[in-house]
């Protein structure tokens, strides 16, 4: 009875912990996407991991946070002569996405070494919170990867790096979900509905990548009629055989047809 008392208690602290992070993770995407919003993802223009744990603390820091800001084009080119108090509001919304990754990294990473140590995980579980725990380090630096693009020529950040650094974060997200959604599955049988709910799902995070297309080219701002474009299913300016040719991913219109087309193909399905 003490053996399966201890079994339950251990389950329930796993299942506990996964939802943590379950949440963690969505609201750290959630938080990505406001910074996005605000235009707030490159007021932090180096990357801290021990030292930018701490926000500023004395008005000294701030202005040395504020002139490393004043050195890139985003400031130069379309927020000159901002005011400290309006870059303490970009600022802000930059370290709690920051804080907020550090903070769901070790929430994951921290409780996996214990059931790990403690032997409570079965070797595919190990595996895949292997895997996860390895995105979530790999994911701290895509995002600085996808802030370094838009520090040195750019006023934004390319919006390849910023669908990668998307992507990664909903891949740990779903890894999560589903390692929570068949925890207790011994074996998965496939079928056709299988085959169509992964079709589904690859369909879904296509959209996300180019979504976040959309989101850092500015696509939306292009045609804001629907369903059609400017009068037309297929406007003007784009030419489906161009999709062949990797630059058609920088125009907004193609890109911005080919998100409502995939929607469509989504709500089909």
């Amino acid at each position: 009875m003490l053996n399966i008392n201890n079994l339950n208690k251990n389950n329930t602290y796993i299942s506990i912990w996964l939802y943590l992070s379950l949440f963690l993770v969505s609201s750290l995407i959630f938080i990505g996407g406001l910074t996005r919003l605000t235009e707030s993802g490159l007021s932090i223009t180096n990357w801290e991991i021990l030292s930018g744990i701490l926000p500023p603390l004395t008005e000294k820091k701030w202005e040395e946070y504020f002139s490393l800001y004043k050195k890139i084009p985003q400031y130069k080119e379309i927020n000159f002569g901002m005011s400290l108090a309006e870059f303490k509001y970009i600022f802000w919304w930059e370290y709690i996405h920051r804080i907020l990754a550090r903070l769901a990294s070790l929430v994951f990473i921290l409780p996996f070494i214990y059931f790990l140590i403690k032997k409570l995980l079965t070797f595919k579980q190990i595996v895949l919170y292997s895997i996860i725990s390895f995105l979530f380090f790999f994911q701290g630096f895509l995002g600085w990867y996808m802030v370094k693009s838009g520090l040195i020529s750019k006023t934004d950040v390319s919006h390849f790096r910023l669908s990668i650094h998307l992507l990664g974060a909903q891949i740990i997200l779903s890894l999560i979900f589903f390692s929570i959604l068949f925890r207790n599955v011994k074996k998965i049988h496939l079928n056709i509905n299988s085959y169509l709910i992964i079709f589904f799902l690859i369909l879904v995070y296509l959209q996300i990548v180019i979504g976040a297309f959309v989101s850092g080219l500015d696509a939306a701002k292009i045609y804001q009629t629907w369903p059609l474009m400017n009068g037309h299913f297929v406007p003007e300016d784009v030419f489906i055989k161009e999709f062949s040719d990797a630059k058609s991913y920088s125009s907004p219109s193609h890109v911005q047809f080919l998100h409502r087309v995939i929607a469509y193909f989504i709500i089909l399905i």
